[in-house]
């Protein structure tokens, strides 16, 4: 008679995280490492950049008022299309903004007067400070001229 084939093998009873361990490891390690190791660089250009812009600035404005171009350019030796443009050495004025009208201002107040109301303090400290707030509100809302903002 024949023989029945042996029976195969049984699995392993060990866990394959117990197994690769140190490969588990290694590549946690590694991982951190590399995270570490892109953050830092990150950080490092950013630090240099914001160094270099700043000394550009201090040496930019030493040049601009140093240099004197020693042959002027004409219209007939360069197009126009292929000069550069240069950035413009006058600052912007200040954008001054409309003052805001009183009436605007009494609505402020009053809608920052019913935000303080709504608030539900933790302590008495802070139910302290919200009512001197409130009460600097009323006064602001019940003067004849509303202070400017």
């Amino acid at each position: 008679m024949t023989e029945p084939p042996p029976p195969p093998p049984l699995p392993s009873t060990e866990s394959l995280i117990r197994r690769y361990k140190p490969v588990w490891r290694f590549f946690l390690i590694f991982n951190l490492a590399l995270g570490a190791y892109i953050f830092a660089g990150a950080r490092k250009k950013d630090v240099s950049m914001v160094s270099s812009k700043a000394a550009e600035k201090s040496v930019g404005n030493r040049k601009a008022k140093a240099e004197v171009p020693s042959d002027p350019i004409t219209s007939t030796s360069i197009p126009l299309s292929e000069i550069p443009s240069l950035p413009s050495l006058v600052p912007e004025p200040v954008k001054i903004q409309q003052p805001i009208p009183e009436d605007r201002k009494l609505e402020l107040f009053q809608w920052m007067l019913e935000e303080k109301r709504k608030i539900k303090p933790k302590d008495r400290q802070e139910q302290k400070q919200i009512d001197e707030e409130k009460a600097i509100l009323k006064q602001f809302i019940r003067a004849k001229s509303v202070p400017s903002l």
